[in-house]
């Protein structure tokens, strides 16, 4: 099966969307199948791109104000030429919203089936960085994914968001999780020793510092006895949460098996942001046996147990979630038992599980294709 992957963001990107994209492209790599990956050019020009595992087109492209680590594509021919010069049997469309509308347009054009997957509250970011309402955002998501063949939906709770916002064709494909990278063995009392010399309960938060994270509410773990917060990750709103954060370790963005030892090192890791579709470090989190506060919607409600792989909270509830740390700090048999729930939930869930589903979603859109043709 030959394969267009239009994306939003890619690797050196580092994101929800652009991992999930790199993901995609290694397993149907790996399955014997040809992508082919149309993403905006990166910061840096369009050099090699030495992580992926297949050809990448990159789309001239602009910073988004406001959050310049993020990159919006132009206007481009490449989008159709990569499609038509790849022969693609099917259009991957990633969190489609500025490149992926192109994408679809140049799908449409050529008669190519597409697949749009929904994976990023792209109304709430476009009110928050572009100044767009949600009903304008609404309209556009709408528009390119009822064009889709079909779309899919990282969680339940996104699936209802679809499906009342009139987006036809939805169907569930979850995320993968890397269980060998990220596993509980990775804990390294080095590292915590660093992070917390005293010896503090270590909270973590791992994800893109920004305002629909809401990471400042963590400030009043900031100010529980024995504890250190310790926040991974960079975006626009570093320099405000120096100061909402007192006491807080700041470690930048981390990647890889450098991520993993942080990940391992935590006793609880907390996900603050009310938005999230699905929210990836969740997952990660669980894979590496820590147990996690998270908030009560958006993705976590279909990854966080409440009262068996960590707890989850109102959201925007800095209380709550100063609660929830507290319970978890008192008891270190409970963080033991919600930890190890959490590892064995996601262990099945494997990228190569969730990549042949996927490849599975492909095959049903290009079967109902033919049908129509031969109808």
């Amino acid at each position: 099966m030959r394969v267009v992957i239009v994306t939003e963001s890619f690797p050196p990107d580092v994101n929800g969307v652009a991992h999930c994209a790199l993901q995609t492209a290694r397993h149907l790599v790996d399955r014997g199948h040809s992508p082919l990956v149309v993403a905006p050019a990166t910061a840096a020009g369009t050099g090699p791109d030495a992580c992926a595992p297949c050809p990448v087109v990159r789309v001239p492209s602009l910073p988004l104000p406001g959050y310049p680590q993020v990159r919006v594509a132009l206007p481009s021919r490449r989008v159709a030429a990569a499609m038509a010069e790849h022969r693609a049997d099917v259009v991957h469309l990633a969190s489609p919203f500025v490149l992926g509308v192109r994408g679809m347009a140049a799908a449409a054009k050529l008669g190519i089936p597409a697949v749009a997957v929904y994976q990023t509250d792209l109304a709430g970011y476009a009110r928050t960085y572009m100044g767009i309402g949600e009903a304008t955002a609404w309209r556009r998501i709408r528009s390119v994914h009822a064009a889709a063949d079909l779309t899919l939906a990282p969680s339940s709770a996104a699936l209802h968001d679809l499906e009342t916002h009139g987006i036809p064709r939805v169907k569930l494909w979850q995320r993968g999780v890397d269980t060998v990278r990220f596993r509980p063995e990775h804990r390294d009392e080095t590292l915590r020793r660093e992070l917390a010399p005293n010896g503090e309960l270590i909270v973590g938060y791992v994800g893109r510092l920004a305002p629909e994270k809401q990471v400042e509410l963590l400030s009043g773990v900031c100010g529980l006895d024995g504890v250190r917060v310790v926040v991974v990750g960079d975006g626009p709103s570093r320099a405000h949460l120096d100061e909402a954060l007192p006491g807080a370790v700041f470690l930048g963005r981390r990647t890889g098996d450098d991520l993993a030892r942080i990940f391992a090192s935590l006793d609880v890791f907390v996900h603050t942001g009310p938005f999230e579709t699905f929210c990836q470090t969740v997952q990660e989190a669980m894979a590496s046996g820590v147990p996690v506060v998270a908030p009560a919607a958006g993705g976590p409600l279909d990854l966080v147990a409440h009262g068996r792989t960590g707890l989850l909270f109102p959201p925007r509830d800095a209380t709550a979630v100063r609660d929830a740390v507290a319970t978890l700090a008192a008891d270190p048999a409970l963080r033991t038992a919600y930890g190890d729930a959490g590892r064995a939930t996601v262990e099945g869930r494997t990228w190569a599980a969730v990549g042949d589903q996927l490849i599975g979603h492909y095959g049903d859109v290009l079967a109902a294709r033919r049908l129509v043709v031969a109808a």
